[in-house]
């Protein structure tokens, strides 16, 4: 897929599928926009990109409604218009709700739900001016299926991609394409250095690389899909586990002894990769 002469603008893009997916998007020629609330990690990435194409920073916070129009001014300015949003941008506070700090649940919902919501509402205006084109919001596993102990977390998946498809039926949306891209574990940071506080029901689900979510990303600008799960029999267990409840608590038990194996498997790993390296580096 061919994007010269777009502007893409990406929430969350220092790290992770962020990053991956501004590597993809660079490749096929677009103009970006990356943001992030570390400058550092985002000069490194703009630094890595530049010989492919045209990339500007800025370090903000999406949950800062100014910052965000600041984001599209910016753009406009650098590259004459904007063409395509990823609200990539996520925050996870891990635990039963009871134990979660009340700051912590309402970023939550400001960084997965508020902020693309908002992001949404300073776009249209620029992407009906260039004639078009996308948003594409990333979404979880757990916003098609409530995941215990993550409980915030899921309500602001659900309600993002309750938002996409409800906003692709409005008549201001006319010409723009509004898709979500649901992943299950995803092997970043975002989920890998917090491994311990992950639930167990989410390592159920084969794990997929940032580079196949930033591929889904940058496929859905193009096809005709509303949304693309990974991996793709998760769509039909979670839709299962919704639709018929009952089927979800029976299934429960045995996927989380599959994903206690795997994060034991995983965990193991990772223990003797961290060997492996102190002794090269003792050596």
């Amino acid at each position: 897929m061919i994007f010269n002469d777009k502007t893409v603008i990406i929430t969350g893009a220092s790290a992770g599928v962020g990053a991956a997916t501004a590597r993809k998007f660079a490749d096929a020629g677009a103009n970006l926009l990356l943001l992030a609330r570390g400058k550092k990690a985002l000069e490194a990435i703009a630094a890595e990109l530049r010989d492919k194409t045209r990339v500007e920073i800025l370090a903000m916070d999406v949950a800062d409604p100014d910052a965000c129009s600041d984001a599209f001014k910016k753009a406009a300015f650098e590259f004459g218009q904007v063409n395509i949003l990823i609200n990539n941008a996520g925050y996870h506070a891990r635990g039963p709700v009871g134990s979660v700090a009340t700051a912590d649940l309402g970023r939550m919902i400001d960084v997965n739900l508020k902020a693309p919501i908002i992001l949404t509402r300073i776009a249209l205006p620029y992407l009906r001016e260039a004639g078009g084109g996308a948003i594409i919001n990333v979404g979880s596993l757990a916003g098609r299926l409530p995941v215990p102990g993550s409980a915030a977390y899921s309500a602001s998946k659900c309600g993002l991609r309750a938002f996409t498809f409800a906003i692709a039926e409005e008549p201001s949306a006319a010409g723009i394409k509004f898709a979500v891209v649901s992943p299950g574990p995803i092997d970043t940071g975002f989920i890998m250095d917090n491994i311990d506080k992950v639930s167990d029901l989410t390592f159920s689900q084969a794990i997929s690389t940032a580079d196949e979510v930033a591929q889904a990303v940058l496929d859905l600008c193009g096809n005709n899909q509303r949304e693309q799960t990974m991996p793709a029999m998760s769509r039909f267990v979670t839709t299962m586990s919704y639709l018929f409840p009952w089927l979800g608590r029976q299934l429960r038990p045995m996927l989380e002894r599959k994903g206690q194996r795997v994060k034991a498997e995983l965990k193991a790993a990772a223990r003797r990769k961290a060997k492996e390296t102190n002794a090269r580096s003792n050596s």
